[in-house]
């Protein structure tokens, strides 16, 4: 039985986990959820207590949230893939502390725009909401570029990792959310986008996200709903 997914639309945190899990090339499937439509019910309450995505819905029934964890979980069930590392290791070390900062400091910087952007056009909160997301994602993209520079990687290495995964779904929403100009403002940070969005696990993921005929490279087995999977969230 595969680990399903459950991933969150418009432009969810949860598409990095959709490409890890392509980069994996393990099968899986993939639950969409709508998060404008703020998802209630008593299924996915058992698998998301707080209706966020993405969640994990394992082998084994267990249900698993936060990307953080998710992300972990995904990188380690094959370590020669080298998304992740053996835990103690430098390399486990160093992917860690990106991949937290990734998760914590990065993803926060956007909270006030994604507040901003459920707001009327002429509410007055709006452009003090989108300033204030503008601020702290600034200086998260040069803390990013810096820790880039003389790197193929995010996390250093020979090889693209979790890291790497999860950065492209998140930085995308300083264009997206019409904060920023990466190619001019944070020019080697976006080259490192590029080569992202080239690689067919992220053109997948995209694909995924807008309902676009999707070609797999890795492990998908198909899309799932709440409803039929029912019967296994009641086990």
């Amino acid at each position: 039985m595969e680990p399903v997914l459950f991933y969150g639309v418009p432009h969810g945190c949860s598409f990095g986990s959709i490409v890890a899990l392509e980069w994996l090339g393990e099968p899986y499937r993939l639950c969409r959820i709508d998060m404008l439509s703020k998802p209630e019910g008593e299924a996915f309450s058992r698998v998301s207590p707080l209706g966020e995505t993405p969640a994990l819905l394992l082998e084994d029934g267990r249900a698993l949230t936060e990307s953080f964890a998710i992300m972990h979980n995904i990188g380690a069930r094959k370590l020669e893939r080298k998304l992740c590392f053996a835990q103690g290791t430098p390399e486990f070390d160093r992917l860690n502390s990106v991949l937290a900062y990734l998760h914590t400091t990065f993803h926060s910087a956007f909270s006030p725009a994604w507040a901003a952007y459920k707001l009327a056009e002429n509410d007055p909160n709006r452009q003090v909401l989108r300033a204030l997301a503008r601020d702290k994602a600034a200086r998260s993209y040069e803390h990013l570029q810096d820790m880039r520079d003389g790197r193929e990687w995010l996390a250093g290495g020979d090889a693209k990792s979790l890291a790497d995964a999860y950065f492209i779904g998140i930085a995308r929403w300083g264009e997206d959310l019409g904060l920023f100009d990466l190619s001019k403002e944070y020019p080697l940070l976006h080259r490192h986008m590029q080569k992202l969005e080239a690689d067919p696990g992220v053109i997948f993921a995209h694909a995924i996200e807008d309902e676009n005929p999707a070609t797999s490279s890795g492990g998908f087995r198909g899309h799932t709903t709440l409803d039929e999977l029912n019967p296994r969230l009641a086990a």
